[in-house]
């Protein structure tokens, strides 16, 4: 019996080492691929900019907010955005305050004067805030980490 009880005990001790390398081996895979899965597909993005507002540019209120940058919310859950901003390539900068941006839901974002809703925030400017040819807006948390980043045209 002794050597029937080593043999089995060899054997155990060869399919707990080939599961404890295989698990380390997919351990790392699995983690890695979750990292680049969430570097995809921000939880907040940039879903669509109107830079160019329709009609005349007479820098009039109604123009002004015909510019706008739209923020969807890619989750089930709602987001926060305080302390968030949203800003040009010239430096233009926009502050969320206490803001909640609901599951699957999107805002816009208006250069000129209004007043807030659930779907739509106004910048209060009276001057247009995006290039029609070429800018860059890019949103960033309350941590200053960039969440996403939306170009047109081409950059002088």
């Amino acid at each position: 019996m002794s050597s029937a009880s080593s043999s089995v005990r060899r054997v155990a001790a060869t399919v707990l080492a080939a599961g404890a390398i295989v698990s380390a081996a997919a351990l790392p895979a699995a983690a890695h691929d979750g990292d680049r899965h969430q570097q995809q597909r921000p939880r907040v993005e940039i879903s669509r900019v109107q830079a160019d507002s329709p009609g005349r540019e007479d820098r009039s209120n109604r123009s002004l907010n015909g510019e706008w940058v739209e923020i969807r919310n890619t989750t089930r859950n709602p987001v926060n955005l305080r302390g968030w901003t949203l800003r040009d390539s010239d430096g233009n900068r926009y502050r969320f305050d206490n803001v909640r941006i609901g599951g699957r839901d999107t805002i816009r974002i208006h250069s000129g004067i209004g007043r807030d809703t659930r779907t739509d925030l106004f910048q209060d400017r009276r001057d247009y805030v995006w290039d029609n040819r070429s800018d860059t807006a890019t949103l960033r948390d309350d941590r200053g980490r960039t969440v996403d980043t939306k170009t047109w045209g081409r950059r002088r």
